[in-house]
């Protein structure tokens, strides 16, 4: 098994759609690329921890290769908003993905290249490209929590932090 981990704005739609796909054995949501030790949900969704939300997936590279995680990150949010996705406003909403190895980001930089130069998006991409640091999990309410509440995707829910 392997693992990789991208930032793509909220992480419970990220998440959802990852989990679905052949050959990702595992998912789980967590902050990332910070400076703050064991952040909180709500440090992170205040803008006050410097961490991305973010998923961290484990995948058998036999079933699904990093570049096709990585094709499928880029088509499930707008890799052109910085710090942003749709309603969602700060840099822990960024898109990045955080490499596991020479190979992941070797990858990581040809697909993104590839993307910028589709031009099936209007703006230049922003997606950051980096070693992973320290994954912190989220608290256990937030993992695979679209699932929980029986919802398919993030349209209908609101980010209302305590």
């Amino acid at each position: 098994m392997e693992i990789a981990t991208f930032a793509a704005g909220c992480f419970w739609g990220v998440e959802a759609q990852f989990r679905d796909m052949t050959g990702v054995t595992g998912t789980r949501v967590g902050y990332i690329g910070g400076e703050t030790e064991a952040p909180t949900y709500e440090q992170v969704c205040r803008g006050h921890s410097g961490h991305a939300e973010a998923v961290e997936v484990r995948f058998d590279p036999a079933q699904v290769s990093f570049h096709q995680l990585v094709e499928a990150f880029f088509a499930l949010h707008n890799p052109t908003q910085l710090n942003r996705q749709g309603p969602d406003v700060g840099a822990q909403y960024r898109s990045a993905i955080f490499t596991h190895s020479d190979a992941q980001s070797t990858m990581a930089n040809e697909v993104r290249e590839a993307v910028t130069e589709s031009a099936r998006h209007a703006g230049p991409v922003v997606t950051e490209i980096e070693s992973a640091p320290r994954f912190w999990p989220a608290e256990d309410y937030h993992q695979k929590y679209l699932e929980k509440r029986g919802l398919a995707t993030c349209r209908t829910l609101t980010h209302d932090v305590a």
